[in-house]
């Protein structure tokens, strides 16, 4: 099969990855859609590849009505082939999904890469659910029915503010290693962080966007990705404007770490009003805030001391934290005050026995989610933590939904099944992780997963003192605590408060998947609009990083 970017559009001044000319150029007629059948078989196991080894793509042309405007755009969802750095041979093909504005000129338009966590996630989630030109109606925190479902324009997508572009990593959706190497090579934090860096270099320059504003948005695992990935992009050649950290899990040794749960243990009981503060505050942030100044103080001090019952710092602490949870003290003292306690079947203790008269239980992705199957509260480890999609309220939709735009309406076709969650790549992943300063960060002697990445967002954010980072975070999300990650990110190692000041932390009442309630997600874009507007108004900032990015290539070109 040929590349239909050079099959169909020849010398009509297109961008080299079949994007046809922007529109206004003087032609009045809509350039035709190229559809696209890939014959390729992509398997999805850790000795599966391919040999094909075609940059294909469908390209499509839509409009949308956005914050009052029509907004013309082109949709490519097809592969592009990454070479392995040293021997410049193809190593993998990855599978995308480009949504571009027309008629911009790319040297001042944003870029954005998305990606969903696992690791093992395609970017189904993200795309489907956050900030693409269309998304699916879901009814959260209810149970989103079953079919028919609908696909409708997306009032809060990015595309006003940027270019985006959705990355599956290699055993997602239909990407795939490429002979003679297997998926399973490209199955671990540093591997991958790799292979991403060598897709966005790829995309980079075949649509001629190297001085366009660089943006990366990661969810969940997704989070720990983005700084290893924006370390390797810097050290690369490639500087980002900005990055965006959604439901973050920086710090694998934190998890389950009572004093970060804390708080969204309490926003849980205050939502389901099971509070023992009366009246019940109206303010969630502002009770949040409370409970995350007693949650570093007085219960982390009882927490060292129990069982010492007799102690009054202990005795005073466990009253403020049955009133804060809405579980009865004697329970507390029986969980030794830990409420990111699980039990023996690995159930979360507090999240099946908050409303146990109920017979129901939370969901941990989304406190506001109940269940009656304890299941959906079972034992979360931050790696089932990046799977965001398990919330089996959203699952079967997504799949649905997405086999149907894809072909239909991005008209891409293909014989093999669409992973969007691959529990082999899961299974298989290597957590090592070397981070800037040489040290192993990922696994400890024992084997156990110790992954710290906040190091490398530092190192970035130091050397790159332009880069402004959001942090994104949901108050009823117990997978990757809103207060935990608030704690990680004011342990990391930057010094420079004026450099810290690009960082900036949000908090929305919704769950890990935070765009997935409809009033957060505008809160979110309000937010992300924000960062994309004062990234790209700081003219001195983008040719700063401009200058930065052309010494590191150079710098790179001489490895």
């Amino acid at each position: 099969m040929n590349d239909p970017a050079s099959s169909t559009h020849g010398n009509d001044h297109g961008d080299g990855n079949g994007h046809p000319p922007a529109a206004g150029n003087g032609k009045h007629r809509s350039p035709a859609d190229v559809p696209c059948f890939d014959p390729t078989a992509y398997g999805m196991g850790p000795d599966d590849f391919v040999t094909d080894m075609t940059e294909n793509a469908a390209i499509t042309h839509h409009t949308m009505e956005l914050g009052g405007k029509a907004i013309t755009y082109t949709a490519t969802a097809g592969h592009l082939v990454t070479v392995d750095p040293s021997s410049s041979q193809p190593n993998a093909k990855l599978f995308y999904v480009a949504f571009t504005k027309d008629g911009e000129s790319a040297q001042e338009r944003p870029v954005t890469f998305f990606y969903n966590g696992g690791p093992g996630s395609s970017s189904v989630f993200v795309l489907l659910g956050s900030f693409a030109p269309k998304r699916i109606k879901t009814s959260m925190p209810g149970f989103t029915p079953p079919a028919p479902y609908t696909l409708e324009d997306n009032p809060d997508s990015l595309l006003d503010r940027s270019d985006l572009v959705f990355i599956n990593p290699v055993g997602t959706g239909y990407s795939a290693a490429v002979a003679p190497h297997h998926n399973r090579d490209f199955w671990g934090v540093d591997q991958d962080a790799d292979s991403l860096k060598q897709f966005i270099k790829r995309y980079l320059t075949a649509n001629d966007r190297w001085n366009s504003p660089k943006f990366l948005y990661g969810e969940s695992y997704g989070t720990a990705r983005s700084c290893v990935l924006a370390y390797r992009l810097h050290e690369d050649g490639v500087d980002l404007n900005g990055v965006t950290l959604q439901s973050s899990i920086l710090d694998y040794t934190q998890s389950g770490n009572p004093v970060g749960a804390l708080p969204t243990a309490a926003a849980d009981a205050w939502y389901h009003d099971r509070l023992g503060v009366s009246p019940k505050p109206k303010d969630l942030q502002a009770f949040a805030a409370q409970v995350a100044q007693f949650s570093r103080t007085d219960y982390r001090e009882a927490l060292a001391k129990f069982p010492d019952a007799k102690d009054p710092a202990v005795t005073a602490a466990l009253k403020t934290l049955s009133q804060y949870t809405g579980i009865d003290t004697e329970t507390l003292s029986s969980w030794s005050l830990n409420i990111a306690a699980y039990d023996n079947r690995g159930n979360s203790l507090f999240l099946t026995t908050l409303l146990k008269s109920k017979g129901v239980a939370l969901g941990a992705y989304d406190g506001r989610v109940t269940a009656i199957d304890t299941g959906i509260a079972g034992k979360i480890d931050p790696n089932s933590g990046g799977n965001d999609p398990t919330m089996t309220a959203v699952t079967g939709v997504y799949t649905a939904m997405w086999n149907s735009y894809l072909n239909e309406q991005l008209k891409f076709r293909t014989n093999s099944s669409f992973t969007d969650l691959n529990d082999q790549a899961f299974q298989n992943w290597n957590f090592s992780h070397i981070d800037p300063t040489g040290a192993q960060k990922g696994i400890d002697a024992q084997g156990n997963v110790i992954l710290y990445t906040a190091g490398d967002l530092a190192a970035v954010m130091a050397l790159n003192p332009d880069l402004r980072v959001l942090s994104a975070n949901g108050y009823y999300d117990f997978v990757t605590p809103f207060y935990q990650t608030v704690i990680d990110l004011q342990k990391m190692p930057l010094a420079d408060q004026k450099v810290r000041d690009n960082l900036s932390a949000r908090f929305y009442p919704s769950g890990h998947m935070v765009y997935l309630d409809n009033a957060s997600r505008t809160a979110l874009k309000g937010d992300l609009a924000k960062l994309y507007q004062s990234a790209v108004a700081d003219r001195p900032a983008i040719a700063r990083i401009r200058a930065l990015q052309r010494m590191n290539t150079m710098s790179a070109m001489h490895h």
